[in-house]
Order: C-alpha cells, then sequence, then structure tokens
C-alpha cells in the first residue's frame, strides 16, 4: 500500500484526505457493533426538515443475504467487491410530512441528504480504519423487487465496506488505479456570487 499522496490547499482535518475509494479488501468478517456505529454516524447527517430519508439495506460477508447482495452489483463490481467485508444498498424516500402537516409532499432533496448520510458513513468507516467504496454499477430493478423497497423509495447507490487489502489482488488493469484520486482545485468548485 503506497503513501497518501493527497494534499489540502486550505486547512481540513487529516480524515478528509485519509478517505478514498479502494477496491482491494482483505476478505476479513465485520462485527455488527462496528458497522452499526458507522450506520450511527450517518444517522446524524443534516436533513431537509430532519425528515432523515436515507435507510441502510445491508448484508455482511457472513451471514446468509450476502449472496444475494453481491449479485445486485454488476458484474464489474462483483468482481472486486466479494472481498468486501460488507455490502450496503442506501435508499432515500422520495416524499415526507412536514412537521405540523399530516400529509405527505415531495422530499426534494432526499438524494442529497441521502448523500450527507452516505459521506458521514464514510467518514465514521475512514476514522475507525475501515474502507468504502460507493457504487454506482447496481441492478437498481432488482434491488428493489428482491429488497422489498418500497415504491416511494428510490435506489441510490451501493457500498463496499472492508479493511484495504493488498492491491496484487485485484486484476491488473485495477491494481494501477488502487490509489487515492485527486481533486479539482476550490477555484473549480466554488463561485462567489453566481457561476
Amino acid at each position: 500500500m503506497s503513501e497518501n499522496p493527497r494534499n489540502a490547499d486550505h486547512p481540513i482535518e487529516q480524515v478528509f484526505l485519509d478517505r478514498w475509494s479502494p477496491r482491494a479488501f482483505t476478505g476479513e468478517s465485520i462485527p455488527e457493533a462496528l458497522l452499526f456505529s458507522f450506520f450511527e454516524a450517518a444517522r446524524w447527517a443534516p436533513s431537509s426538515y430532519n425528515s432523515q430519508p436515507w435507510r441502510f439495506l445491508y448484508a455482511t460477508r457472513d451471514n446468509a443475504h450476502w449472496d444475494k447482495f453481491l449479485g445486485l452489483l454488476n458484474e464489474f463490481n462483483q468482481s472486486w467487491a466479494k472481498t468486501a467485508s460488507a455490502l450496503v444498498f442506501v435508499v432515500s424516500e422520495k416524499t415526507m410530512v412536514v412537521s405540523g402537516k399530516d400529509a405527505k409532499i415531495p422530499a426534494r432533496s432526499h438524494s442529497f441528504d441521502a448523500g450527507a448520510a452516505w459521506a458521514y458513513l464514510a467518514l465514521q468507516a475512514t476514522y475507525l480504519g475501515w474502507s468504502t467504496h460507493g457504487m454506482a454499477g447496481i441492478d437498481h430493478d432488482r434491488i428493489r423487487v428482491e429488497l422489498n423497497v418500497p415504491e416511494d423509495f428510490y435506489v441510490e447507490a451501493g457500498i463496499a465496506i472492508g479493511k484495504r487489502g493488498d492491491k496484487t489482488s485485484l486484476p491488473e488493469a485495477l491494481q494501477a488505479r488502487e490509489a487515492p484520486s485527486p481533486r479539482k482545485p476550490v477555484a473549480e468548485i466554488a463561485f462567489s456570487g453566481g457561476f
């Protein structure tokens, strides 16, 4: 494993630089109490009207749901995520009830809010020495059916969680990509007064 080449241009906590998305995992089991520590961190993410629209559907490698969850990833993600310790699917509720009201209304920021929860989960995992890798390559339709996702929830993404492994366990083409990726400078993503 190589040293982390990331450097911040402005002062931030080290955990933000240490968090990256490896594909090589050790294949070890994760204690459910530790996994729940990650979910606990996600629970405290901000959300519109405190609606907390995120839900986490999970399987650990040593439980009966593992093969089903692994089979809901695309073939490429299955090839490396099979050595993860846990697989998680993030879904978010597309409607909410605003405080003081009875009727559900569209939750326009449900995906944004679920993204905040996923970020909190990823940072907690990093802080505790574990790694996460978010995945868009999942079978959204099968997840909805096979995991009984209600109609008013949106299937967002998948997450592989594990202890970082040796990159030589990956196919050669992926070994070269197994390093923290760079980021655009702040000047390219933040604009005073408008775009």
